[in-house]
């Protein structure tokens, strides 16, 4: 029995060897062959995805126009100029309430804030409120803002790839059976391609 195995063993390996002589070539899919008349991705897009990232980090909203996304520049405008007045009026306020909370410290009667805020202590928590919005709003704004670089970004990218115009999401009135061997009227969403 032993000896059995170790022909087949052998003549297996012998077989092996006199595979890798002849180099196969097997068609496989997951290699592409290039061929000579293969488009270029400078003959798909026009857009450069860095630039669109450079102009959307120098000035926001010019990556959009540069990828020709002009319905999309007044909401990125819209949201630098939001979030750069809401930093600024809490700052404001959160400078007066720090100024306010030290001279009230020195001189209890000499609150600037008498009317609305009458003690220290509110005060204080009054001033950590704002300098925590106005935290918090440096950081959702640098998000809005890194996002619409991203945005441009990756919009210049899409570009390269081309759409079927017979690819389509529809909504579609359906009758569908149910479990208790009946119909039930419904819409359902179908994809055309």
């Amino acid at each position: 029995m032993k000896s059995l195995l170790f022909v087949l063993a052998f003549s297996g390996y012998t077989l092996i060897t006199y595979a890798q002589d002849k180099p196969i070539l097997i068609d496989d899919s997951t290699f592409a062959k290039a061929d000579e008349d293969a488009e270029l991705f400078e003959e798909v897009s026009s857009l450069d995805p860095q630039r669109a990232a450079l102009l959307s980090a120098v000035f926001p909203g010019m990556g959009q126009v540069y990828n020709k996304q002009y319905w999309k520049v007044p909401i990125v405008l819209a949201g630098v100029i939001t979030f750069a007045h809401f930093i600024d009026y809490n700052n404001k306020v959160y400078h007066s309430l720090r100024n306010a909370a030290l001279i009230t410290a020195r001189d209890p009667e000499s609150n600037p804030f008498k009317s609305i805020v009458t003690t220290e202590n509110a005060l204080i928590r009054n001033r950590d409120v704002f300098r925590r919005n106005r935290d918090m709003l440096i950081i959702v704004g640098s998000a809005f803002y890194i996002l619409q670089i991203v945005d441009a970004h990756v919009s210049a990218h899409l570009e390269e790839f081309k759409v079927n115009d017979k690819l389509a999401l529809g909504i579609e009135p359906s009758i569908q059976p149910t479990p208790l061997f009946s119909q039930a009227i419904g819409l359902s969403f179908v994809l055309k391609f």
